[in-house]
């Protein structure tokens, strides 16, 4: 009844107010698109789309004048005659004519400086008029393409249907058009809270779009703004180290404010800044409107070409307000001759300023949905949109919208996956896939020359996988099933191994999963696997080096996860373990044939006869605990989003025991800890710091599979984005301990701060990093290492490399050494 009660009050309000539309055009005709409307001191606005079309709701025409805003052209205030219900006004703009007094320009006493200086000064004041209020959101977003090959490096380029169903013969169209509309309560200077009361996605009716205001708030009164990295606000404290400035011109707003225009000249061209003008208001120096652009290379995002922001205020002359009506985000992006391009368009409106909020205002849930909010009515879209459609974007909303219906029902999937499900004689040896898309399961087989699991190493030689899996899914209530054996193969042992998996996720809420797996399988002694198969077959093939230390594990485990509350995620599992020790079984290398690998041991890597440990078994049982302080969440009807609060770090707790074994002295307890953070230094870079302890009880004699293994790295690449869990020179298992052990990383990213200040070195467009890393362990004398290299290196718009120098220290052993970063293995691998 309620829900009736609220449409029927919102149908009452809307059937109230009067409309107001039109087409806002220059002297010549062309529209002009992203004009700020608004109705004259009230919070009551909208923009024009592209095609220059507005239109807006106001309570009673008459009441106020509608003001017509617009960079570059004058500020136009219209009287609308009251007592009709949709009133078309038609709009020609004209072009402001700038004043500029003719001066003499003394870079001592430049015009812009002095008044950059006063809008320094007062953004304290001007952002706490602004730092607490209420408004209505709007949010259009839309993503384009345009030279969409069918296949990219022979890979054919599946975006799926709906994503595809515009697109014409060349590969040109719209992948993505989504609207929201919600409620919003913000305090500065990050609480939030959000209620999304409709949303909407081209041809998807149980989408819920994630435009939201959570992630479109950039305030310039900051000193610095997140975009991948901190980019420096032209009204930053610090913003003279960044810019330079160059006054263009004066002019008078329709409320006889004078506005400055002034040029953003950014002094380095690699620094995260920005580039454009921003507009002063000459008395109270707040911000008029904002036009910057930012290179994608600024950023450290090579593959964005450009990227336009655009904000306009408007000001209320009964409580002396300038605040934010329109914003405009707009990109460019492109990579293999492809070209990308989005703008998300927002309003605000129906501001009100509390001088405070109630204590249980905001919370953790930041985003919440509206039952049904995906379900409204194009009539209830006409009514409340802000932003008119462009005739595409109607377009684009009819087709995929119609298409849905036909591409949702039984018969037309069922004709897909029929085409698609064809077996051919040749899926033997390449795999085959068999889906029902109406009944949502899945049935996957990786076929007999499953290249991309080839692999070498001296236990088994050259090994492979294959296997089959089968899956079932359901998108609403969150739950997805799947079944998987994987079947590998060693052609030097010639042993063949299997290993199968059940896994059920019960909910997308609090992501309750149960995991069964068992089987027969080669493990690396250290279970966090710090040799990827990929490095260990190039560094054994190519330079006679098996680092990588294995054993034979006979196994059947079942784990269990969920987050138990907020920010907290417990895991748990139990496990029997039957551990075989292995030998070498080949000498093969496509070079240094006459040289010898290392044995399998990796205590005695020149005994070839002596295992490592013998043969037994035992059961382990594993909890840990994962907190992620102060998390903020997305709560939507189809699942729950965590969001990782970066003002707090992540803490983990662990406790194992391993009972019930072949032999008394294999059974021990362990418990460990580690705490993960990221220290934000504004523009000047960003700390990553990683700590981990622990302590073995009862141990004296267990297996060394069990012992805590480091994760070392003697094959001089690396593999990860950051070196917050390795050591880069460390042998693998040299520091390994089954007594108490504390770990210590710390890596500094400048992001660009002082690299991008360096002549010549600044065109690498790379950041620098500084790293230490600490081991302790009893009986030994402390590891150390200092790092120090080069980040985001690469040829154009790929930068997957990384290059590090290292020396290291233990018990007055020096090493020195280089780490070559090849971020693309974690893709390969």
């Amino acid at each position: 009844m309620r829900n009736y009660t609220l449409f029927a009050f919102l149908f009452f309000t809307l059937s109230n107010f009067a409309q107001i539309k039109g087409t806002i055009t220059d002297e010549k005709g062309n529209p002009l698109p992203f004009v700020s409307v608004f109705e004259e001191n009230t919070y009551t606005g909208t923009t024009s789309n592209e095609q220059g079309q507005y239109q807006l709701n106001v309570k009673e025409a008459g009441k106020n004048k509608i003001t017509f805003q617009y960079l570059g052209f004058k500020t136009q205030k219209i009287a609308v005659s009251p007592g009709s219900k949709v009133i078309v006004l038609d709009v020609k703009m004209v072009e402001e004519s700038f004043a500029l007094n003719e001066v003499v320009i003394d870079p001592k006493n430049n015009p812009a400086n002095a008044i950059i200086r006063s809008a320094i000064a007062n953004k304290k004041e001007n952002s706490e008029k602004t730092s607490r209020f209420t408004a209505d959101f709007y949010s259009k977003g839309m993503f384009k393409v345009k030279d969409l090959p069918k296949k990219i490096l022979g890979q054919k380029v599946d975006l799926g249907e709906d994503m595809s169903s515009n697109l014409d013969s060349t590969g040109t169209g719209i992948l993505y058009l989504s609207e929201t509309i919600s409620k919003v309560s913000y305090e500065k200077p990050n609480n939030l809270k959000e209620k999304i009361i409709a949303s909407k996605i081209s041809g998807n009716n149980r989408g819920y779009s994630y435009n939201t205001a959570a992630l479109s708030t950039y305030d310039f009164y900051d000193n610095t703004l997140d975009f991948d990295i901190k980019l420096i606000s032209p009204i930053a404290d610090n913003a003279f180290n960044y810019y330079k400035y160059q006054l263009e011109g004066t002019f008078f707003d329709a409320n006889n404010h004078e506005i400055n225009k002034i040029k953003v000249i950014p002094k380095r061209d690699k620094e995260p800044v920005f580039e454009g003008y921003i507009y002063i208001v000459d008395d109270s120096f707040a911000i008029y409107a904002i036009d910057l652009d930012i290179k994608g290379y600024r950023m450290k995002n090579e593959l964005t070409e450009i990227m336009t922001l655009k904000q306009s205020f408007n000001y209320n002359s009964e409580n002396k307000i300038w605040s934010k009506n329109a914003q405009t985000l707009y990109f460019k992006a492109g990579v293999f001759g492809i070209k990308f391009s989005g703008q998300f368009n927002y309003v605000y409106s129906n501001y009100e300023f509390p001088a405070s909020f109630a204590k249980k205002t905001f919370g953790n849930e930041i985003v919440a949905f509206e039952a049904n909010s995906n379900k409204k009515d194009d009539a209830f879209w006409n009514e409340i949109r802000p932003i008119p459609l462009t005739i595409e974007e109607s377009n684009d909303y009819n087709k995929k919208d119609s298409l849905q219906t036909i591409r949702k029902s039984q018969k037309y999937t069922d004709s897909i996956d029929a085409k698609n499900n064809k077996f051919k004689i040749w899926d033997i040896l390449k795999g085959y896939e068999y889906k029902n898309t109406f009944k949502k399961y899945s049935f996957e087989y990786d076929g007999l020359l499953n290249i991309t699991s080839l692999s070498f190493n001296t236990v088994q030689g050259f090994n492979f996988n294959s296997g089959f899996s089968f899956k079932n899914w359901n998108e609403e209530k969150g739950k997805s099933t799947s079944v998987s054996t994987t079947f590998n193969y060693g052609f030097s042992d010639e042993r063949f191994r299997v290993v199968g998996e059940f896994t059920h996720r019960f909910n997308t809420i609090n992501y309750a999963s149960v995991a069964v797996s068992g089987g027969t399988k080669v493990a690396q002694f250290n279970s966090a696997e710090p040799i990827s198969k990929f490095v260990n077959s190039v560094s054994s093939l190519f330079f006679k080096d098996n680092y990588m230390k294995l054993y034979n594990l006979e196994f059947a485990q079942i784990n269990y996860n969920q987050y138990v509350a907020n920010g907290i995620n417990l895991n748990g599992k139990i496990a029997y373990e039957q551990r075989k020790p292995l030998l070498n079984t080949t000498d093969y290398s496509f070079f240094k044939r006459d040289d010898i690998y290392s044995s399998n041991n990796p205590l005695a890597p020149n005994d070839f006869e002596t295992p490592a440990f013998n043969q037994h078994h035992l059961l382990k049982a594993n909890i840990t605990a994962r907190i992620n302080f102060g998390n903020k969440y997305i709560s939507r009807p189809d699942g729950r989003y965590n969001i990782k609060n970066d003002k707090y770090p992540t803490l983990f707790l662990s406790y194992e025991k391993a009972f019930a074994a072949s032999s008394k002295n294999y059974e021990f307890e362990r418990i460990a800890t580690a705490v993960q953070y990221d220290l934000s230094l504004g523009n000047k870079g960003l700390l990553g710091t990683s700590f981990k302890a622990g302590k073995f009880f009862n141990a004296e004699n267990i297996s060394f599979i069990d012992y805590k293994h480091f994760n070392g790295n003697q094959t001089h690449i690396g593999t990860s984005d950051r070196y917050l869990n390795v050591f880069n020179l460390m042998p693998y298992y040299t520091n390994s301990t089954n007594d108490s052990y504390f770990e210590a990383h710390l890596e500094y990213n400048d992001t660009g701060f002082m690299m991008n200040k360096i002549p010549l070195l600044n065109l690498l467009k790379s950041t620098l990093n500084l790293g230490f890393h600490s081991l302790a362990v009893p009986d030994r004398k402390p590891y150390s290492e200092f790092t120090v290299g080069l980040d985001n290196l690469g040829f154009g718009k790929f930068k997957l490399f990384r290059v590090d120098y290292v020396h290291s220290y233990q018990g007055g052993i020096q090493q020195n050494g280089v780490v070559f970063g090849l971020k693309i293995l974690n893709v390969l691998d």
